[in-house]
């Protein structure tokens, strides 16, 4: 099944994608829902992020392809992670598949891409084991961790970096039944492919994600966590269209404007 987060006369509501439209149910997936007859068309509502998640965990550096890349544009050897490294990135900053990313008036203006699958919890998860992890999720989604490389010199944290306004373009929907071994997201920079990968290329899996994270904290249902990227992508600039793409799952399209200052 995919799921979507929509608003249609000011109303928002999950659906279910169909052949034909979008079916509304009343209440959530992640607790309990009744599936409608209201069938809406895909152009007559707006699509928001397919879930506001409580939390949003990232997977650290979690591609040896990005990691190598990275150090190559720094003029560095590649350091490769011993252990898991997470980190969090703020719900503030998502936005929706065909929202504008919009490019801070103090920044450099070139921001940069990384396109990630993204894991939806369905069940609360404390210290559970590795083999009954993916028993907690959901399903699964695309997002795109925009990052401002300068501010990321001097940003220890990567507050500003990564996470201001618009950087996480997130969607277009959920996917279930999918296995999170076997998922080929493809990103496009103006139509151009400049990332092909598989998630089974992780240094960490979806299930030891879970595990370790768990062992900590506990995750809850709409919990989500960013996989990471493979290789580094140039610079977007304003104009620019960037593109993450699964089959299983779908298309998180946006593009990048100037702020308007006030």
């Amino acid at each position: 099944m995919k799921w979507i987060r929509f608003k249609h006369h000011g109303l928002v509501s999950f659906g279910l994608l169909e052949d034909h439209g979008v079916k509304r149910v009343e209440g959530s997936p992640l607790e309990s829902y009744t599936l409608t007859e209201n069938i809406f068309a895909l152009e007559s509502i707006e699509l928001l992020t397919p879930i506001q998640p409580p939390m949003l965990y990232f997977a650290g550096p979690n591609f040896k392809g990005h990691i190598e890349a990275m150090a190559k544009r720094r003029g560095q050897e590649p350091v490769y992670p011993t252990r898991p490294d997470p980190h969090f990135r703020s719900v503030h900053a998502l936005v929706a598949s065909g929202a504008d990313v919009v490019i801070p008036t103090d920044s450099c203006q070139r921001l940069q891409p990384e396109g990630q699958l993204v894991v939806v919890m369905g069940k609360k998860a404390r210290k559970v084991s590795l083999e009954h992890a993916l028993d907690h999720v959901w399903g699964y989604s695309l997002a795109n961790d925009i990052t401002e490389r300068e501010w990321q010199k001097t940003d220890r944290t990567m507050f500003r970096s990564k996470n201001t306004d618009t950087f996480k373009p997130f969607g277009p929907c959920i996917a279930t039944g999918l296995d999170p071994l076997n998922i080929q997201i493809e990103v496009r920079h103006n139509g151009q492919t400049i990332a092909d990968f598989s998630s089974a290329e992780q240094t960490w899996s979806v299930a030891e994600w879970i595990h370790i994270l768990s062992q900590n904290t506990t995750l809850h249902p709409g919990d989500c966590i960013m996989m990471g990227t493979q290789g580094a992508a140039g610079d977007m600039v304003e104009g620019d269209e960037i593109e993450v793409e699964c089959k299983d799952i779908g298309l998180l399209k946006n593009k990048l404007v100037k702020e308007v200052a006030p």
